[in-house]
């Protein structure tokens, strides 16, 4: 079956990593606007959006060209298409342990590989703002139709992985979080295989620091999930290894590494492309169901890696940037795996 992905490589190291990504599977100037008609008509059309990475210099982040360039076109894009929850795994790959900043210690405990949802479109950044005076207001709001799809979409993820589900709130003082909670109970048993625990938000940041390994699906609200998925994003050692999906409550999804465009990198083959690769993976496996093909992927990832080949970012100690390989050889070493993978 055919299918239409709309690429947006965006700027900075965008398309040098999307090449590498459409490899294993153009646009601002031209518009003088960081989220166009052209774009949302381009998304309207396709079945699936890879996005790249936008940000712009920080230098010039004040000129007009980069203004809010990510605040616009990302943010733009949830709320246009109502990309209203956020998958952001983590996971330390074994043989690259050395770059994580945890002791040793703590990561002989157990495998560390988690998955953080985070609902996108509710909570403090979408309610009221407003100052008056010497007094500023912004308004936690949450509905319950806000509330299950991501809930929903932990426990199935649970289902797939190791049945257990974690729900951060803050419950002991906010009605939005018991709110929350009230939800999980209800929806808990259609899913008995599944062990739901709740934690509170000052307690998960610490566990995530002291304990990781103990989580496998964290489910939490925008604010919450905006501070411990890149808490946890930390855990890999590079954000050149986080890849993320955002769902709608439609047919169409958008992917994306969560890193940024890092424009001191551009044009220098050295940025690393498996982020982009991976979120075309999770393209592969929530908007066109191709989970062997996802898994394919994946499996090149780690085979690639288990090889020891490196772009500068995953250097290990002692290794030098004569070590390293560049985007494109990267991304070439990851298709021949699928490649071979595929035989």
């Amino acid at each position: 079956m055919k299918r239409v992905i709309a690429t947006l490589p965006g700027d900075g190291i965008g398309p040098e990593v999307m090449r590498e990504a459409v490899k294993v599977l153009v646009t601002w100037d031209t518009h003088e606007n960081h989220f166009p008609q052209e774009t949302i008509d381009l998304c309207k059309s396709s079945d699936a959006v890879l996005f790249g990475s936008v940000g712009g210099p920080v230098a010039h982040a004040s000129e007009p060209r980069w203004k809010d360039a990510e605040k616009n076109a990302i943010l733009g894009l949830r709320k246009h298409f109502g990309f209203g929850v956020n998958i952001r795994p983590a996971k330390i790959y074994g043989n690259l342990a050395a770059l994580c900043p945890l002791k040793p210690e703590i990561l002989a405990r157990g495998k560390v590989d988690m998955v953080v949802i985070r609902e996108l479109l509710g909570d403090v950044y979408f309610g009221e703002h407003r100052t008056e005076g010497d007094e500023a207001f912004d308004v936690m709001h949450y509905t319950v139709d806000q509330i299950k799809p991501p809930l929903k979409f932990a426990f199935e993820t649970a289902m797939q992985r190791n049945k257990k589900v974690t729900v951060v709130d803050k419950a002991n003082v906010l009605d939005c979080s018991r709110l929350w909670r009230r939800v999980a109970n209800e929806m808990k048993d259609e899913y008995p295989e599944v062990a739901m625990e709740f934690m509170y938000v000052d307690n998960a940041a610490m566990k995530l620091i002291v304990n990781p390994s103990d989580f496998d699906v964290v489910v939490t609200a925008n604010l919450f999930g905006d501070i411990l998925s890149d808490a946890a994003s930390v855990l890999p050692g590079t954000l050149g290894l986080m890849p993320s999906a955002s769902l709608s409550d439609g047919t169409l999804h958008m992917y994306e590494p969560a890193g940024g465009s890092a424009p001191d990198l551009e044009g220098l083959d050295v940025a690393n492309p498996i982020a982009q690769i991976l979120s075309g993976s999770m393209m592969l496996r929530y908007s066109f169901k191709m989970t062997e093909e996802a898994a394919l992927i994946d499996a090149a990832v780690d085979e690639v890696l288990n090889k020891g080949f490196r772009t500068r970012d995953l250097l290990l100690p002692g290794e030098t940037e004569a070590d390293a390989i560049g985007t494109a050889e990267m991304g070439d070493r990851i298709a021949d795996a699928v490649a071979a993978l595929h035989k």
